[in-house]
């Protein structure tokens, strides 16, 4: 893992004002853990090197908004709530759905964004078009991360119910399975809308979504049982909704923001 500090204020620019809140951690230190495996919300810069992305901007202007300082580390995915549950980390962010297995182990933040289900293919397919006629393309492949939601979507909405089935290819992060995909090792990814127009964004003749939402889901913070966090946080993410600095975010980097420009 590799830690680095983040600067607060990323966007407070964007916006004529802020809507005040009571939270003061007076410049408390909080270690926010990432993967950097999930574009838009959090990658690395090709262009730069960076950790940038959707999440970032957030965790930085909720530090600014509730006074603290913000220490970013890494982990991989499978890693990740485990850790957060265990006080390894006082936060973990990247893209993780809120549900109520994981809530019996961490405490989430209320959601800061909803998104939907799709299915990310490579520009060209026309063998299948939605869940149905992918389950019935008998050698489709489909690549997930272990104990994901496109994991689960992909074993019991598309699939058999088996989390055995080899039809199913596992990566250890949503990245190389987007790289597999692209490289013909796969034949279609399950992504959250955010991520996914992010992908097609960037590479418009690589990628493309197709088939309808396979329902939908918010996303959430992830702190230890019991965190202290969890309050500022929510004050925070209710007055970025209220204020308009979410808006900014989606708009930033799922409308203007072009990879490897």
């Amino acid at each position: 893992m590799r830690a680095a500090r983040y600067l607060t204020g990323a966007i407070a620019s964007l916006l004529f004002a802020t809507t005040a809140i009571s939270a003061d951690l007076e410049g408390r230190e909080i270690v926010v853990v990432t993967e950097n495996a999930y574009p838009p919300l959090q990658f690395i810069d090709p262009n730069t090197g960076n950790a940038i992305g959707w999440e970032y901007d957030a965790i930085a202007e909720i530090a600014e908004r509730i006074n603290a300082t913000i220490v970013i580390q890494n982990t991989s995915w499978d890693a990740m709530i485990p850790a957060v549950s265990e006080g390894q980390f006082d936060v973990g962010m990247t893209g993780i759905t809120i549900r109520e297995d994981r809530a019996e182990v961490v405490d989430f933040s209320d959601a800061y964004m909803r998104s939907e289900m799709l299915m990310l293919v490579r520009a060209d397919e026309d063998r299948f078009s939605d869940g149905a006629s992918f389950a019935a393309f008998e050698d489709g492949l489909v690549g997930a991360q272990p104990g994901t939601t496109p994991f689960y979507v992909a074993v019991y909405d598309m699939l058999d119910g088996d989390e055995a089935n080899p039809r199913i290819k596992l990566f250890e992060t949503f990245g190389a399975a987007v790289q597999a995909l692209r490289a013909g090792d796969v034949d279609v990814v399950l992504t959250d809308g955010t991520a996914g127009n992010g992908y097609v964004t960037a590479n418009p003749d690589v990628f493309k979504l197709t088939g309808d939402p396979m329902g939908t889901e918010d996303f959430g913070f992830i702190f230890p049982k019991g965190s202290d966090l969890v309050a500022p946080f929510n004050e925070a993410i209710a007055a970025m909704k209220a204020d308009g600095t979410i808006d900014a975010l989606n708009t930033k980097w799922f409308l203007e923001y072009k990879l490897g420009e």
